[in-house]
């Protein structure tokens, strides 16, 4: 039997809004790769996250044959794989340049 829809919500704390972006960058280990999900945000909570994102990805620490692109913000879509996700590039232009120390 198929699972049923459930909500998917902002992951602030508090905020309790669908969440419409999912904030994720693509990573390999050179045999396989996925979207590594950072956060998934509402509209309001979106420049935040999307910054904290950008902080934390610039934090990992990666073996030899690992890569981690930067987070980009994509839209959310009910029963879509993450492959199939619209990355949002626009949208990531919109925000104030993000600042990341490495």
């Amino acid at each position: 039997m198929p699972m049923p829809p459930y909500p998917l919500h902002c992951y602030r704390k508090g905020c309790g809004q669908l969440a419409i972006y999912k904030i994720a960058a693509r990573w390999s280990d050179g045999v396989t790769s996925e979207l590594k999900t950072y956060a998934l945000s509402c509209e309001a909570c979106l420049p935040e996250w999307f910054r904290l994102s950008r902080q934390k990805q610039a934090a990992c620490r990666l073996t030899t044959a690992e890569t981690l692109e930067p987070p980009g913000i994509y839209r959310m879509e009910r029963g879509q794989r993450d492959k199939k996700l619209e990355r949002l590039s626009e949208r990531e232009a919109e925000l104030p340049a993000i600042e990341v120390s490495t």
